[in-house]
């Protein structure tokens, strides 16, 4: 798969063509083309599309992209050369959507934040020290977290040092201090649960028509399939597609619903309320 993302002004475009690699030059044609029209339709409204500031990345298993043999290619009248990341409407991209890069940016980001914060923790409230950890940290953490979904446990523990030492920051507790406890005490789950809560609650509202069909058709129970349901048909368990890889089972389509079904059946009933799922969801999951 091949993207390109362009900026102008505060308008962000991303156009995306799929292609097995066998098919790339067609499809650089077929990018360049429709690049062009964007660049006309962009003209018309009085505004340019600037190559210095396009981004084209393929997106593949290591060995489909390894099988590229174009590096650059032509918009308008410049050439752009292929990165191996990028960033696209705030979380980034690498080539092989290990999101690593994403969780590098991450941690560099909230550890800034967190030297800026140290000098003023002193004089704040637990309750404000609170606040402002949840603006500057776990508001970064959670950002996009539903992408984090299968990566590795080095990168999950990369974030979850982050979150830590921002318990440890506004608790005043020690390194050799054991930090699950502390995460309970400020009410944090963790920050691989996190993923799973939000995931979990997606799927929540997507069978309760709280999200757009695009995400909200990805969720379907097995009753609504017709297909044969193993449990008592009074549990509301979601089909889960089967894929032929690791980045398949990481789309929101296998891991939402493969999330939902692992859930305890007192959490998957439909008569639950949004707030009282959100509830025991945490529960759960701090347990």
């Amino acid at each position: 798969m091949g993207v390109t993302q362009l900026h102008n002004c505060n308008i962000v475009y991303i156009v995306y063509v799929f292609l097995p690699p066998d098919a790339v030059p067609s499809a650089v044609t077929q990018l360049s083309s429709c690049l062009a029209d964007v660049a006309a339709w962009l003209s018309a409204s009085r505004l340019r599309l600037s190559p210095s500031k396009t981004v084209v990345i393929w997106l593949g298993s290591k060995y489909q992209v390894d099988r590229v043999g174009v590096h650059a290619v032509p918009v308008l009248t410049s050439t752009v050369p292929i990165v191996d990341s990028a960033r696209a409407l705030g979380v980034v991209l690498d080539s092989h959507l290990t999101m690593s890069a994403h969780v590098g940016s991450v941690c560099r980001s909230a550890y800034y934040q967190l030297r800026q914060l140290r000098p003023v923790m002193r004089s704040l409230s637990l309750d404000a020290a609170k606040m402002l950890a949840q603006a500057f940290i776990s508001s970064r953490l959670d950002y996009c977290n539903s992408t984090l979904y299968g990566i590795t446990d080095s990168l999950f523990r990369r974030l979850q040092a982050v979150q830590n030492a921002t318990a440890r920051l506004i608790t005043g507790v020690q390194r050799k201090d054991h930090i699950t406890p502390i995460l309970q005490q400020l009410h944090w789950l963790p920050v691989r649960e996190r993923v799973i809560f939000k995931h979990a609650l997606l799927v929540f509202k997507a069978l309760h028509g709280l999200l757009p069909p695009y995400l909200a058709d990805d969720c379907q129970l097995l009753a609504d399939t017709g297909r044969r349901q193993l449990r008592s048909s009074d549990v509301a368990t979601c089909f889960v597609l089967r894929t032929h890889s690791s980045l398949g089972d990481r789309c929101f389509a296998v891991a939402g619903p493969r999330t939902w079904n692992s859930l305890p059946i007192k959490l998957r009933q439909l008569d639950l309320s949004l707030e009282q799922f959100r509830r025991l969801l945490k529960t759960h999951l701090f347990s």
